[in-house]
């Protein structure tokens, strides 16, 4: 009897010292992240990070530890610092930039902005080509590698090989075949979560391609960074001539998804874009970048002069890098200053619509100037996080008088551009969500000229035909529940 008190007192002696020890970890962890999460982060990102520490202390403060990091690996920074020397050094076009028409005076200093956050410049002298047909986009692009004569560079955020993109490949291997130097670049994560990922990758070794996964997360290969910092990027580039970018992937139009309930199947529906003209060296150096980055090779770029064409047709435009890898928010510094520039109209396309508290006010306080200010998303998401957290905004975007268009079910608009009066556009991979501001490295090309805002417009107008307008009466009248899980997912997405 004695013997079984002891051993009774000697667990819950025990049961007590563990639960103390639990007790000063768990208050260590809070009293921790006071100091380090807040540190070099926006309120509204700490604070969730916080609320997911304090809920789930030890889950969350691993979380933190593996995720909190926004910044790549000081080598790939320092690369990118050594490429941006190299591009001011061998920029052309500068010259060619068109100012007989008056430029609006708010313009320039963007354009200096833009300079001194990722050292691309204003360039003259471009032509553009806009693709929102799938299939003709893919056709151009697969066009454009067949008349390749020295390099073909592709990186794209998502690869695949499949029925619509298998004549690419094809032109790919025959380029190789007439000895035309052919680099591929993928996003390791991204490209792997499509089935078929190693048949892409024999794919690409059996036509001779050159190829690397962007920012691979191999951790038994010593190859680590945080997991969900990807490189969203997406452009061609033939013979340092011809550039491609935009929203698209290299993927058949429905992402290779089954179908849904009702039988239907989810399309996507993109905009990209072919550059002629000095601008496309600025795409290549962003190929050089990721380049050096995967491989430690600096493509040292041959000199391209482009055609002249006329003054008053060819087009202005600057490249714009952002991601981790610069110290600055680069595509939100531009997409901010360019919606409190406009005096006119804001028309915004983006599938992914979570701003940060600083474009949110931008976007309602142009609004309620009386700005005309259009937002063009999907009726139906592809992700159901980031979706439901792109609903919780549509009630303050409402009242504040911005118009939002649901394109119809089941096409997801997945192009990201939009246009400023009618003087600036931007059309690339970013997304007007923390993720893209954040976490993603993107590409956007600004682009100045009548005709580029000409075919933009059109396009919205197209969007317009096969939408349905959101009013703030139908909003309101949503289920409960549903108003419950847009909230919900507006914090799970702040979380960076």
């Amino acid at each position: 009897m004695t013997d079984d008190i002891t051993i009774s007192g000697a667990g819950a002696w025990i049961v007590l010292i563990a639960t103390v020890l639990v007790l000063v970890l768990i208050v260590s962890i809070a009293l921790i992240s006071l100091v380090v999460v807040p540190r070099n982060r926006r309120p509204q990102s700490a604070l969730a990070w916080l609320l997911l520490i304090y809920i789930l202390p030890l889950i969350g403060f691993l979380l933190f530890l593996m995720l909190g990091s926004r910044r790549l690996p000081k080598r790939r920074r320092e690369q990118q610092e050594e490429i941006n020397r190299y591009i001011i050094e061998t920029t052309e076009g500068m010259d060619r930039v068109s100012k007989d028409a008056p430029w609006p005076p708010w313009l320039e200093p963007i354009v200096e902005l833009n300079r001194n956050l990722g050292a691309m410049p204003l360039v003259g002298g471009n032509t553009a080509r806009l693709f929102t047909d799938y299939s003709g986009s893919i056709a151009a692009m697969t066009e454009a590698v067949r008349s390749a004569v020295r390099t073909v560079h592709v990186e794209f955020y998502i690869m695949s090989v499949d029925d619509e993109t298998e004549p690419f490949f094809a032109a790919l291997g025959e380029a190789v075949q007439r000895g035309v130097t052919v680099r591929v670049l993928y996003d390791h994560v991204a490209s792997l979560r499509v089935s078929g990922y190693r048949r892409m990758r024999r794919r690409l070794d059996a036509v001779g391609a050159q190829h690397h996964p962007m920012l691979p997360v191999k951790p038994f290969s010593g190859q680590w960074q945080r997991p969900d910092l990807r490189n969203h990027r997406k452009f061609l580039i033939v013979d340092g001539a011809v550039g491609f970018t935009g929203s698209q992937n290299l993927i058949e139009r429905g992402y290779k998804r089954r179908a849904r309930r009702d039988g239907s199947r989810l399309a996507w529906k993109e905009v990209m874009v072919r550059f002629e003209g000095p601008i496309v060296a600025g795409i290549e150096a962003l190929f050089a970048t990721d380049w050096y980055s995967e491989t430690d090779e600096l493509l040292l770029r041959e000199t391209v002069i482009p055609p002249e064409i006329d003054p008053g047709q060819g087009l202005d435009a600057q490249v714009v890098p952002s991601g981790p890898a610069f110290e600055g928010e680069n595509n939100l510094r531009l997409f901010n200053s360019l919606v409190y520039a406009a005096q006119e109209q804001i028309q915004i396309c983006s599938p992914y619509f979570v701003p940060d508290e600083s474009m949110l006010y931008a976007i309602t306080t142009a609004a309620q100037s009386g700005l005309d200010v259009q937002l063009f998303v999907s009726e139906v998401g592809d992700q159901t996080l980031v979706f439901h957290a792109q609903r919780s905004y549509y009630e303050e975007l409402l009242r504040a008088g911005v118009r939002i268009w649901l394109y119809r079910s089941p096409t997801v608009l997945h192009a990201k551009h939009f246009t400023i009066d009618d003087e600036v556009a931007i059309i690339g991979s970013s997304n007007m969500d923390m993720r893209s501001f954040s976490l993603n490295l993107e590409v956007s090309i600004m682009v100045r000229g009548e005709s580029i805002i000409r075919e933009l417009r059109a396009i919205e107008q197209s969007y317009r035909d096969n939408s349905r307008e959101l009013t703030l009466e139908q909003w309101l009248g949503r289920p409960a529940h549903m108003r419950i899980f847009d909230d919900l997912a507006r914090v799970t997405a702040t979380v960076q």
